[in-house]
């Protein structure tokens, strides 16, 4: 079976839906970001539990490339091709890496080489993934797997999942990192696009609005994470210059 996309578009009342749950997540956040009126500082974990976490995330890399190894054999074994561009975004997301990664460097740099090294470390590897866990939950299911569709499914996503969830746990290393109220802003903004996109079905990025709509949430995505590493004083004057 050959498919032009990755995944199956919403439509009628499931798109309809899904932009309403958007627009609430977009509202809480925002709301959330209103009421906030100071940084929100997270204790840094010890050097044990800092090891386990790195030690967790490359195991769930591993079993994430064994997954995608299984699935993409499982492809081919039963003759399922896809004939459209399997990451159009691609060059978005590493260009938008690049940028986030030396910004962070640039933040974090009065507090040393090493601090503002790890920061940029563990900010660029969360930064795309803020984009990408609620895009996981959002088009899991409409993908097309191999059969049996449920047992691929799961195969792929849930270490995809404990990355994801571990490299935002890893943002603890730097003693920079702290949530305030913009990054909230950033992150509603974000889903706000996805529920515009979610509105004309969350298609796949093969034609141009979608891509429009996955380029600026991606790129909402890197804002949000290099905001986590904003002085209070230096994110007011940047939001309000």
């Amino acid at each position: 079976m050959t498919h032009n996309a990755q995944w199956n578009p919403y439509g009628g009342s499931g798109s309809i839906i899904l932009a309403v749950v958007l627009l609430l997540i977009t509202g809480v956040l925002i709301a959330s970001g209103l009421r906030l009126d100071h940084r929100i500082e997270v204790k840094r974990p010890g050097m044990f539990i800092s090891l386990a976490l790195v030690g967790i995330w490359i195991l769930s890399v591993i079993m994430f490339l064994v997954a995608a190894t299984m699935y993409g054999l499982a492809d081919k074994d039963q003759g399922i091709r896809f004939t459209g561009p399997m990451n159009p975004i691609a060059p978005v997301t590493f260009i938008s890496g690049i940028f986030a990664f030396f910004v962070i460097v640039y933040l974090a740099q009065r507090r040393g080489p090493w601090i503002a090294l790890v920061s940029a470390i563990v900010g660029t590897i969360a930064a795309p993934l803020i984009f990408e866990l609620p895009f996981d939950l959002i088009v899991m299911w409409r993908t097309f797997p191999p059969d049996p569709g449920v047992a691929y499914t799961l195969l792929f996503f849930l270490p995809l999942f404990l990355i994801e969830i571990i490299s935002f746990m890893m943002l603890t290393f730097s003693p920079i990192m702290n949530l305030s109220r913009y990054s909230l802003f950033l992150l509603g903004g974000m889903f706000f696009i996805f529920a515009v996109w979610a509105l004309f079905g969350f298609a796949f990025p093969s034609s141009p609005l979608p891509v429009v709509f996955n380029v600026i949430s991606k790129i909402l995505a890197f804002a949000t994470a290099v905001s986590l590493f904003l002085p209070g004083k230096k994110s007011e004057q940047l939001l309000l210059s």
